[in-house]
Formats: structure tokens, sequence, C-alpha cells
């Protein structure tokens, strides 16, 4: 999967239309509409803003006024078929006068989108992991080491009649912390994946 870097902006005039296609990571839903609602702001005169969402394995497609399956559906497809994530794609349209049927109205919010991404920087992204730990107090400055070589992050610290850590790392760091932590506690940690906020 990958994000972008930056926002990305292009503009189609098919037919006298101008589609003004961008695409831009974003971080959930709320952001998605909040940037959405910017954009009628921004362009009071267009027909339609339509949009597609990929974010944390949620989707959206709008096709906001335009024929139902033109517009926001074809762009949601862009964004899977180029395996993105966390990212917003938005085609403002300000009509021309001239129709363009279901067919020529998928391949101009298509394109809109598509082309924006052939200019657009992606980013693999790396998953993380959160993970709740219980251990002997002996073994937490050995977790707080193999942490750090890790590049993990240390979130919360709590001693009761253990030490329970909070942590979080790339999905193979963690593998690798849990496995090196097993073996130094001899079997006496506990830990399980909590669900990141």
């Amino acid at each position: 999967m990958y994000n972008l870097a930056l926002a990305v902006t292009c503009t189609l005039d098919i037919r006298k239309s101008r589609f003004i296609g961008c695409v831009e990571p974003i971080s959930d839903r709320a952001a998605a509409q909040q940037r959405v609602d910017q954009l009628r702001a921004e362009h009071p005169g267009a027909a339609h803003v339509c949009w597609a969402l990929m974010a944390g394995g949620h989707s959206a497609a709008v096709d906001d006024g335009e024929p139902s399956g033109t517009a926001g559906r074809p762009m949601l497809e862009v964004l899977r078929h180029q395996e993105l994530d966390g990212v917003l794609a938005t085609v403002v349209r300000y009509f021309g006068g001239t129709k363009l049927g279901a067919g020529g109205l998928v391949r101009a919010y298509t394109d809109a989108i598509a082309q924006a991404l052939q200019q657009a920087e992606r980013i693999p992204v790396v998953r993380q992991r959160r993970l709740y730990c219980h251990l002997p107090f002996a073994q937490e400055s050995t977790a707080r080491r193999l942490l750090e070589q890790l590049g993990g992050e240390l979130l919360e610290v709590q001693h009761s009649d253990q030490v329970q850590l909070q942590v979080q790392l790339t999905e193979g760091a963690a593998d690798e912390f849990l496995q090196q932590l097993q073996t130094a506690s001899r079997g006496e940690l506990r830990w399980s994946d909590v669900q990141a906020p």
C-alpha cells in the first residue's frame, strides 16, 4: 500500500467542461468531508464536487449529482488499482453545456484522477503495531534497550506486580521484539495487541 507525499492537481478540458482533479493525503472520512466542503466553498460556480476516499480500510464514492456510478466509483477504482491508502481523490466539474453521456463521464473522472496520480510521489505505507506487554521487573531494561534498537516507541509504563509497557513498532520489528523478549524473560512475557486510536 502507498500514500502520497503531497497534494497534486490536474485540470482537463473536455467538450467545454472543466474537470479539476486532485489527489491528496488524508487521515480519515471526517477530514475528507471537511476538505470537500472547503472545495465547495472555493468553487461556488462548480456544477459538481465528486470524490472518492481510501483511508484505513474505509472507502467512499460520492457522485454529487452526476448520474449514479459515473464519478465517485470510477475514481475509487483508480485509487484501489494504484494500491493507495490514506488518499482523497476529488474532481471539481464546471459544466460547459455539452453532455458527455455515462461513458464520457466515467472516462473524464477516471482520467482526471489518473493524470493527477502520474505526477504524485508515492510513499510506501509502513504499518505500525501497538503492543501491551506484562513482564518481570528484571526484564524492563532489556525491553527498553530492545525497543530502542528496533526503532520502536515507548508509549506508556506502569508498575504493579510486574512491569506493564505499551509500545509501538513497525509490524516486522514487533515480531522481533516479542520473540527476543520472550526468550529473555524465559517465557514469562504476556502480551496483547492494542488497537491504535
